[in-house]
């Protein structure tokens, strides 16, 4: 089991030490204050000078301290780390606990230097770069790591980050790290083939820990396996084509015994699946490549919303589910339309296909001053709250035989993900088994546009 050492551990050692009472040592003082006195007196009443006795035995104790006082400043300044002078009385005691404390203190340290010296080379010997900057954002330690992933040099020490990773990416990203709470990836400058995963975490005033790692080798095979869908679905919607037409053909003719026209029902029923598996494929595709698109049109959400409904309708007729329309927003949305659409249509036809029969589909839209909503509410069977984290993903089915028999490709939901991240937005899930469930695509206030703002 993990302890937080060493802090804990070190606060407990030091609570181990019991201080020395000063008034144990002080009685001491006032023994020998009390023999002087006694001594002082007798001598002066046998000669006849008591109080000039007395005085006497004050002043030798007197000197003493004087003596003791200078014995401990000498051993402060100019010896603290030798033992002490050997002192009786409050001096003795005042040296003993200093000393004590002293030596404490040193072994805090030792462990503290040791920690750090452990922890160092730990980060020495990380694979991910790690570079620490201080409150001015200057450069203050790094690894190896660092050196061979941004190219940082010993006279790089106390340079401002910024100059060293100037790619326009990070610098929004350095001055706005509450934005992107995972990291972002940028292209290093210093090599145009070398990608880099960063993460910053400010701690302290304003001092920054940044840990990055070298990505290239996982962006190279994520970008073969892009391409590679990308052709493959290519390739084949020509043969996907032929086969169509041709079982089109072949199911239309009048003579064709029952047994065949079947048979062709089924080959059509699997090529239009195919079709589609395409289609999806290359949309995605498309959306992975094209980011840098301007999505900039003004959607009148009132007349989309209609053509949804409308759209959901005809949908709808195998279904027999109760369809609502629910638009409480004057705002409109800022994006690409068809591929709003698609994502809209997407959670619709979802919501249509995964509920039993005579169901309720609400379409809503709707906004709250600081984000737009648009939402598809349906009483269907619902899903497992274990799933809701990877229902995006490519692919990816609750249950495989309930998806075949509906007809999806697995590839809606993310495609609806990669719509909304292009349009700033994010996909909120609320499900519940045999309840329904609540799909809502939510936009950040920069997407919605007013008529009052024309």
């Amino acid at each position: 089991m993990y302890e937080p050492y060493p802090v804990p551990k070190l606060a407990n050692e030091h609570k181990k030490f019991r201080y020395s009472s000063l008034w144990t040592f002080a009685k001491q003082d006032l023994r020998l204050l009390a023999f002087f006195i006694v001594v002082g007196g007798l001598i002066g009443f046998g000669l006849g000078y008591f109080w000039i006795g007395i005085g006497i035995a004050f002043a030798l104790f007197f000197a003493m301290q004087l003596r003791s006082l200078y014995l401990v400043n000498d051993w402060i300044s100019n010896r603290p780390y030798d033992v002490p002078p050997n002192l009786n009385g409050i001096w003795g005691a005042l040296l003993f606990n200093v000393y004590r404390a002293q030596r404490q203190e040193r072994i805090v340290q030792s462990e503290m230097v040791s920690l750090i010296d452990r922890t160092q080379s730990s980060l020495m010997a990380l694979s991910e770069a790690i570079i620490m900057t201080d409150d001015l954002q200057q450069i203050d330690w790094w690894n190896p790591a660092a050196e061979h992933l941004f190219g940082i040099q010993a006279l790089d020490r106390g340079r401002n980050i910024l100059t060293i990773i100037r790619q326009p990416d990070f610098v929004e990203y350095f001055k706005n790290v509450d934005q992107a709470p995972d990291g972002i990836k940028i292209k290093l400058a210093s090599d145009d083939n070398t990608y880099a995963q960063i993460k910053l975490t400010h701690f302290g005033n304003e001092s920054c820990l940044l840990v990055a790692h070298d990505i290239t080798r996982m962006r190279n095979l994520e970008q073969m396996r892009s391409d590679f869908v990308d052709n493959i679905s290519h390739e084949l919607r020509t043969p996907l084509t032929v086969l169509s037409g041709y079982i089109e053909t072949f199911k239309d003719q009048e003579d064709i015994s029952p047994r065949w026209k079947r048979a062709f029902d089924q080959m059509q029923s699997q090529t239009k699946r195919m079709n589609a598996l395409v289609n999806d494929l290359l949309l995605l595709s498309r959306l992975e490549n094209d980011k840098q698109i301007a999505k900039n049109q003004i959607i009148e959400m009132p007349s989309l919303m209609n053509h949804l409904f409308d759209d959901a309708q005809a949908y709808n007729t195998d279904y027999g589910h109760t369809l609502n329309l629910d638009i409480d927003s004057h705002c409109e949305l800022i994006g690409s339309d068809m591929e709003l659409a698609s994502a809209f249509s997407n959670l619709i036809t979802n919501a249509i296909k995964y509920t039993p029969k005579g169901g309720t589909i609400t379409i809503g839209w709707h906004d709250d001053g600081e984000h737009g909503y648009f939402s598809v509410e349906d009483t269907g069977i619902g899903i497992d709250p274990k799933h809701l984290p990877r229902l995006t993903e490519r692919f990816y089915r609750v249950d495989s035989a309930r998806s075949r028999a509906t007809g999806g490709t697995g590839l809606g939901l993310a495609i609806v993900k990669h719509v909304l991240m292009q349009h700033g937005g994010h996909l909120e899930i609320e499900s519940k088994e045999n309840q329904g469930s609540t799909f809502i695509a939510v936009f950040p206030k920069e997407r919605l546009y007013r008529l009052s703002e024309a």
